[in-house]
């Protein structure tokens, strides 16, 4: 091999060798100062409108984008001899009509759904392991699926009591005696500052922790 090429190769081996080294640094310094994960949804408090009585569903204001606040009437429902008021259950915005006017309702039956818009948040799942290194107040840059152009700032506002396992339909057992270790993951609750219109409860989104 000529001097030349024997330079050349020594020198693209040089740079390999600094791209794995800067690349195994950037890792280290992501996981000693952050926690992120992708396994994380934007959600919101919600609330169920429901049939105070049978008959038939008259006055409905069930439309869905209508924004309503607590306690406020949104229909009222007639048995022939007397009519009750449909009251919405808290301040938020109706995100779905499951109900028309002058349809025959059920006491209890549901109505509508109401979600607090001006108050999203994100659930993110974190694993068991990392717990140990995030508290309530940490700062967290959120990115949500449907505006991926912008990252929103948020805080770490609670951390679950429990692992998502425990309230599965059906948690796992060992009857066999063959035990392998899943690692598990606890939800923790992230306020959005200043989400923006695209940005809907049960968007996917991806959270990164600063430690």
């Amino acid at each position: 091999m000529s001097k030349g090429r024997l330079l050349l190769a020594n020198i693209i081996g040089i740079i390999v060798l600094l791209g794995f080294i800067a690349g195994g640094g950037y890792i280290y310094y992501q996981n000693e100062n952050y926690v992120s994960t992708e396994d994380a949804t934007v959600s919101a408090d919600m609330m169920q409108i429901v049939a105070p009585n049978s008959g038939i569903l008259k006055d409905w204001n069930g439309e869905e984008g209508a924004n309503v606040s607590e306690n406020g009437v949104v229909g009222a429902v007639s048995d022939g001899e007397k009519t009750l008021s449909v009251h919405a259950g808290e301040n938020g915005t109706i995100i779905k009509n499951e109900a028309k006017k002058n349809q025959m309702v059920q006491a209890g039956q549901v109505l509508g759904e109401i979600a607090d818009m001006d108050h999203l948040y994100v659930t993110a799942n974190i694993n068991e392991t990392d717990l140990n290194d995030i508290e309530i107040g940490d700062s967290v840059d959120i990115k949500v699926d449907g505006d991926k152009e912008v990252t929103f700032d948020g805080k770490i506002e609670g951390i679950g009591y429990a692992t998502n396992s425990v309230f599965s339909a059906l948690p796992s057992q060992n009857a066999s005696g063959n035990y392998t270790k899943v690692t598990q993951k606890v939800p923790v609750k992230i306020s959005i500052q200043n989400p923006s219109k695209k940005v809907l409860p049960g968007m996917n989104a991806k959270v990164k922790i600063s430690l």
